[in-house]
């Protein structure tokens, strides 16, 4: 049983709307993107971008001022117990400025860098994964991100001190029965006057439970005077008409503030409204291009406290007369993690710093830093059950009461769960960077794929076409990666950079080839371009590793101990990488199909006799249609 869908769009209109919320130019170098079409433009990436000293000196001590609190007023073990960030820690977080990491200082913030931005954010996330989280959604996607790239001065003025002292904001996008595909987006903004009034459901909305100001995204229906379109509007929390209907508890991320809002006849000033009309799907991928950082950010401090477990009680624990991670089926483990933690520091540190410059343009390089940090964060935590054992299945509590070191192993695989999920699915974001990757190819070619295009339109595409591919298939062919003494001045991790080299124009390869062989059928590849796309995270990963391996060389800290685990990471990186060029043309994708076509229409039903199934009665997807509100208010904001 499902609730009918209050907006019913066709995969073509679907398409279209996604496709206009793209950025559409590339105005600065990107090397990400260079790296899918087989161009290694290391010179973009080294030598190794650095902060300015003043920025490093405003970062250090926030960082230390954040840690002391991290140790001294922020239980962890409570707000999993609880279920929730006691409201004293939310104030004393307020006091310590953490609202207004990302603020400019003229507005009472911070002013942190990216760079130390999330590097608080690693460090936090270690204290209580859900405080990151409110934090994160509050700066990174919330009221202040969209507002720093694309708010009017009075907007700034009115709102940035707010959120910088003592306002939480909370990002809306989702609804019911809007995940990923915003063509159906079902809540509405009206022009009435000088006002819009918005009407519609909103699903997990973080922070939204606890908000004071909230960035909605709704659809202005088009008319005289009015573009139309889905549209970012800034919304008081408290406005009439709002209703936080349920606070959504999950498997993990207990103390998270997430909830379902609901808006009936809600009255917003025009004056709050981001950017013109129709314009919300495009400043929320904006803003994202540099908010999808956080996540990976704290995916690095989840590597290291994995990392430090994983020595300490390795260390501890024998079997068989010698320490486990003595044993090579664990020390594998221990080396993935230790290794994999160096490598994803690297991606997001670099990716941060190229931010903090805005020499690049650095929309692939984050999203793969999300995709790869949210799914290696999971395995090193999924490796630390493991080597754990019972241990790591058993509860901090239920340690703790036997007598045992209280070591939340299990709290954290729960956690990192929903990291493959946030801001963009590991799905999404794989067909997201492919997109984005073949956008070259797109642009000169794709009238030649369109079944809309005329045939002179076709001819045209064709001599485009013809005249790039003339010159850029010949540089696939060879390249610096085939030369021995490449890159010797990255000592051992040369022939790494050497292979990334060689590996980016194969990557580029296997992709015009594709493209030539599926053309218009491209899009629908999915497990094709999740390996492509899968294929140049390793590339950007190892490139990112061997560059801050050499960069700790140059300037002596632990340069010795950076170039083993890079060369470490970057061996098992092949490997996968090698694996995935396998998989790209052996594959059971074709027979998937056949199956996933059976089980829709019944044919496998008999497989599914013998149990039962626990699931409670209702709809798959609740009811989202707009009207007055028949809950309690659960909304609760933190004074």
């Amino acid at each position: 049983m499902t609730a009918p869908s209050i907006r019913n769009v066709s995969e073509r209109e679907a398409r279209q709307v996604a496709e206009a919320a793209r950025e559409q130019d590339w105005r600065k170098p990107s090397f990400a993107k260079e790296l899918f079409l087989g161009r290694f433009r290391l010179d973009l990436i080294h030598p190794h971008p650095t902060p300015a000293v003043d920025d490093v000196r405003r970062g250090e001590k926030f960082l230390a001022t954040l840690r002391e609190f991290c140790e001294t007023q922020i239980d962890g073990a409570r707000i999993e117990r609880e279920g929730r960030i006691p409201d004293e820690t939310v104030r004393g977080l307020k006091e310590l400025g953490a609202l207004g990491m990302k603020i400019d200082p003229k507005y009472g913030g911070l002013g942190l860098t990216q760079v130390y931005y999330n590097r608080a954010l690693s460090l936090v996330g270690t204290a209580s994964p859900a405080i990151g989280a409110l934090l994160s959604a509050h700066q990174s996607i919330g009221v202040p991100q969209p507002l720093k790239l694309f708010g009017t001065p009075q907007q700034k003025e009115t709102f940035l001190p707010r959120l910088a002292r003592t306002d939480i904001s909370a990002f809306l996008l989702t609804e019911p029965d809007v995940g990923s595909d915003p063509a159906r987006l079902a809540t509405t903004a009206v022009p009435e006057g000088d006002e819009y009034v918005l009407d519609g459901v909103k699903l997990w909305t973080t922070n939204g439970v606890v908000a004071d100001l909230l960035v909605v995204m709704a659809r202005v229906p088009a008319s005289e005077g009015h573009k139309g379109g889905i549209t970012a509007f800034v919304v008081e929390a408290d406005s009439p008409g709002i209703t936080v209907e349920n606070r959504n508890a999950f498997m993990g991320l207990r103390g998270l503030e997430n909830g379902v809002t609901r808006f009936h006849r809600v009255r917003v000033p025009a004056a709050n409204r981001i950017g013109p009309e129709g314009a919300g799907l495009k400043i929320a991928l904006t803003t994202l291009n540099t908010g999808r950082l956080s996540l990976p950010a704290m995916c690095v401090g989840s590597g290291k406290w994995c990392l430090k477990v994983a020595r300490e009680w390795s260390a501890a624990r024998e079997q068989w007369g010698r320490p486990i991670a003595k044993h090579e089926a664990v020390g594998a483990k221990i080396s993935f993690i230790a290794a994999t933690t160096f490598a994803l520091e690297a991606v997001v540190d670099l990716s941060s710093q190229m931010a903090d410059e805005n020499r690049n343009d650095i929309r692939i390089e984050a999203a793969l830093a999300k995709l790869y940090g949210s799914e290696m964060g999971w395995l090193m935590a999924d490796e630390l059950v493991q080597i754990r054992g019972g241990r790591g299945f058993e509860t901090a509590p239920s340690l703790a009461a036997r007598g045992e070191r209280a070591v939340p192993a299990e709290q954290m695989l729960r956690d990192m769960r929903i990291n493959r999920i946030f801001e963009g699915s590991t799905e999404i974001m794989h067909l997201l960077i492919a997109r984005e990757a073949v956008d070259a190819h797109l642009s000169v070619a794709g009238d030649l794929i369109d079944p809309d295009k005329s045939l002179a339109d076709k001819g045209k595409a064709a001599a485009k076409a013809g005249g790039f591919y003339a010159r850029w298939l010949p540089k696939l062919v060879a390249g610096p990666g085939q030369l021995p003494r490449t890159f010797q001045e990255f000592g051992i991790l040369a022939g790494h950079l050497r292979y990334v080299e060689r590996t980016s124009r194969k990557l580029a390869r296997s992709t015009f080839y594709a493209m030539s062989r599926w053309q218009g059928k491209m899009e629908t590849k999915q497990g094709f371009l999740g390996r492509i796309v899968d294929i140049g995270a390793e590339l950007f990963a190892m490139s990112a590793a061997c560059v801050r391996a050499e960069h700790l060389r140059e300037t002596g800290d632990h340069g010795r101990e950076a170039q083993q685990l890079a060369d470490a990471f970057c061996r098992q990186a092949r490997i996968r990488i090698e694996e995935l060029f396998g998989r790209l043309w052996t594959n059971t994708d074709e027979l998937d199909r056949k199956v996933v076509s059976g089980v829709l229409d019944g044919s496998y039903g008999w497989l599914e006799e013998g149990i039962v199934d626990p699931s409670g009665d209702g709809p798959w997807i609740a009811d989202a249609t707009p009207g007055p509100s028949a809950k309690d208010n659960v909304h609760r904001p933190i004074g």
